[in-house]
């Protein structure tokens, strides 16, 4: 492993926070209060190559490698104070656009990929449902075959990006006396009739990032839709959630080192008693704590990202970077805002926002508790 930037990922990331500065942060306290997701700043995202960055030329992508992207992607989070944004964006990367490019047929490729490399059409990852949370393969959403179609009904529930998606990857039973070997995999285009994605959702934090709910009753569905074989739901899952548990904070680590540097700059300025609040240990042990979980999450997603460039499939590391980096944004933005005190628990400063927004990331993508699961159940594999 290379720890040093090429002059290329140099200038890609210096173009693309002078990108996210100047165009990104436009009333981004009034959309949070709003729940408005800017559809302006997806569509500029795009134009800037950002949702394309991995995929292949051919499909209207940039063809970068893992780690490149990763560079990318932490140099928007670090200056696009829109998290829901920048949630967003990894979010159709990795768990819409990854899966397509493995299992995709050439046509389906070519008929997807552009709108969502080029920002026209939002991707929807439609796995979780009211009654399966954590427990993904425990799917009750049903597709019977009907000459060449298949006709889906069921109800998806907290999807990112339902209430604005082009486009959704849709996981339903083919053959439900099968269990979780019997889900496959569909792209449902928005507009198809039956298909009713539900009004966005109020939620704590990442406000201007859409969830709602898509309800499926008798949607007819070409066969052509479907991604991969019957049956290989399970793997398309899996091999999604490879990716995004990796790689889902890639933006939010960007973040991180913004926060940081505010903290650091604020607690230098702040005087109490006629010091400095960065001279009173517990201050300056809370900048240090936030230093290191940094340090150790950007070594973890870059070296997830290094390990995908070698083609290695990497649910253990998947499950360690997902964990780690969900806990310590949660951690470091609580950190933040005791170090501003009072002014870190006001809404005009945003530093609060930062601790709604970070909030989620015990949650989604699988709690840092099904991490945790997963870890100890890799151990004795990993041993082996």
């Amino acid at each position: 492993m290379n720890f040093g930037l090429s002059s290329e990922q140099q200038q890609l990331r210096a173009e693309i926070i002078a990108f996210a500065q100047s165009e990104l942060n436009n009333r981004v306290r009034d959309r949070d209060h709003a729940s408005e997701f800017d559809a302006d700043a997806w569509r500029r995202c795009a134009k800037q190559g950002l949702m394309g960055l991995r995929m292949p030329q051919a499909l209207g992508g940039g063809g970068k490698d893992t780690v490149t992207t990763v560079i990318a992607l932490e140099a928007l989070g670090y200056g696009c104070r829109d998290n829901g944004l920048t949630l967003a964006i990894p979010g159709q990367m990795w768990s819409i656009q990854e899966p397509l490019l493995a299992f995709g047929d050439s046509e389906q490729k070519k008929r997807f990929m552009p709108g969502l490399c080029d920002g026209s059409t939002p991707g929807a990852h439609a796995m979780t449902e009211p009654d399966n949370g954590s427990d993904a393969f425990a799917c009750a959403t049903t597709a019977r075959r009907e000459g060449d179609d298949y006709r889906l009904d069921g109800h998806k529930t907290m999807i990112g990006l339902a209430p604005v998606c082009g486009v959704a990857l849709v996981f339903a039973s083919t053959r439900p006396e099968h269990g979780q070997w019997g889900l496959s995999a569909f792209m449902v285009e928005a507009g198809t009739a039956g298909m009713h994605c539900q009004p966005a959702s109020e939620k704590m934090g990442l406000r201007t990032a859409p969830l709602g709910d898509i309800v499926f009753r008798d949607c007819l569905v070409p066969a052509a839709n479907r991604l991969g074989p019957e049956g290989a739901g399970q793997a398309i899952f899996n091999h999604s959630m490879d990716w995004e548990r990796s790689f889902i904070f890639a933006c939010h680590l960007g973040a991180m080192q913004a926060q940081l540097e505010a903290a650091t700059q604020y607690a230098s300025r702040r005087r109490q008693f006629g010091h400095a609040v960065a001279d009173f240990q517990s201050v300056s042990n809370r900048l240090a704590d936030m230093r290191l979980r940094l340090e150790t999450c950007r070594l973890l997603l870059y070296k997830a990202a290094w390990l995908k460039d070698q083609g290695q499939a990497i649910p253990m590391h998947a499950a360690l970077t997902k964990l780690h980096l969900g806990e310590s944004l949660l951690a470091s933005s609580l950190d933040a805002m005791r170090i501003h005190g009072g002014r870190g628990f006001m809404s005009e400063f945003e530093v609060e926002r930062s601790v709604r927004d970070n909030a989620g990331g015990v949650i989604y993508s699988g709690t840092s508790d099904i991490q945790r699961q997963l870890i100890a159940k890799l151990l004795p594999v990993e041993q082996r």
